[in-house]
């Protein structure tokens, strides 16, 4: 299918300043002490992240990493950038702040399942929909591993954690799902052990337009180890994970003996194995259809608990306005007709009186 989409705003690299100085991974590498634990998936991903930030030949001054609480959250202070330790859930509201008022900054928000996906949920899905210049790294390890292995809101039904003894109740958030749902222009999905993959999805998510939201599976080796075997392991994963490539059949397996079509019926997605009769109907990715339809079903293919059938990959990637350029707009246009604010005035409002006695 053809990308009809339009690109007439500026993009955010072409509004972030450029640096005229070569730059390599030494230049993001702060020097502070990375403290995770020994093994840790966060390791690979902050490796991979200041690896590609030279790439982008941005000036350090004007990117931002904002985090809220968790593991993950410790993210800025490894990074030789500006950036922001803040508070639970509450990353994508001060990254909002910042991506609307200065968009000459690269703003970047850093944040976990737990952290994003329970108290966060409402200001995560809000940052989505609103499409806020931002880019957000939502690491997924299924776990609280901060706090020592409570069950998430991504954890599996029937998990068995510290906060879950005879196993968790819960149905898991799909983070992917829920993006979609949320209307996000930029939905992607990888794998921290995945260099390659994992830096061409940044790199995607970077020349992005609005929000782009990035789920990143993140082991954690001390409470819940292998989570995501199926996934790394090379015989497992050659039937477990679909690599998605925008304008490429979806074919996975061994051999890519396998694909998926879409029943005409009910519209549903099937995974079949392939044949000289179905071959033709192999579905084709298409990340930059503006119906989410298909990008959603994909998003559904895994099982929750074994993760057979995982999509990885971009799943969507649309172009609608973007929420810092509108409010600017609005405040030029508005600037134009009335003139200058009066903050004091805006404060006090029309309705005063004075209490007297």
């Amino acid at each position: 299918m053809t990308d009809t989409t339009t690109r007439s705003e500026p993009t955010l690299l072409t509004l972030v300043p450029k640096t005229t100085t070569p730059q390599t991974m030494k230049d993001f590498k702060s020097d502070q002490e990375v403290r995770w634990c020994p093994g840790c998936g966060d390791y690979a991903i902050l490796a991979a992240v200041q690896s590609f930030m030279p790439t982008l030949g941005l000036a350090k001054e004007n990117i931002v990493f904002v985090s809220g609480i968790g593991c993950s959250s410790r993210f800025p202070y490894y990074m030789n950038t500006y950036g922001m330790h803040s508070i639970h859930g509450r990353a994508p509201a001060i990254a909002t702040g910042l991506a609307t008022s200065r968009q000459d900054l690269s703003v970047w928000v850093v944040t976990g399942d737990g952290d994003a996906l329970s108290i966060g949920g409402n200001h995560l899905i809000h940052a989505l929909r609103r499409n806020v210049n931002l880019k957000i790294l939502l690491f997924n390890n299924r776990i609280y591993g901060l706090t020592k292995g409570q069950y998430s809101p991504t954890s599996e039904t029937g998990k068995i954690t510290k906060s879950t003894p005879m196993g968790s109740l819960d149905a898991p958030f799909n983070p992917v799902s829920l993006a979609l749902g949320a209307e996000a222009t930029f939905v992607a999905r990888t794998i921290d052990s995945d260099r390659k993959h994992l830096t061409e999805v940044l790199r995607q998510a970077a020349e992005h337009e609005g929000t782009a939201l990035v789920e990143i599976y993140q082991n954690c080796n001390i409470f819940n180890d292998g989570a995501f075997e199926a996934l790394k392991d090379k015989d497992q994963a050659q039937t477990a994970l679909i690599r998605l490539e925008h304008n490429q059949p979806i074919r996975f397996g061994i051999d890519n003996n396998q694909g998926i079509t879409r029943n005409p019926t009910t519209g549903d997605l099937n995974i079949v194995t392939i044949t000289p009769e179905n071959e033709p109907h192999i579905l084709t990715h298409n990340a930059h259809n503006p119906n989410p339809t298909t990008a959603f079903a994909l998003s559904r293919l895994a099982h929750p608990d074994t993760l057979h059938h995982t999509p990885i990959g971009v799943f969507r990637s649309t172009q609608r306005p973007v929420y810092d350029t509108l409010m600017n707009n609005q405040l030029d246009t508005a600037t134009e007709q009335l003139g200058k604010g009066d903050l004091g005035s805006l404060l006090a409002g029309k309705d005063t009186w004075t209490v007297v006695g």
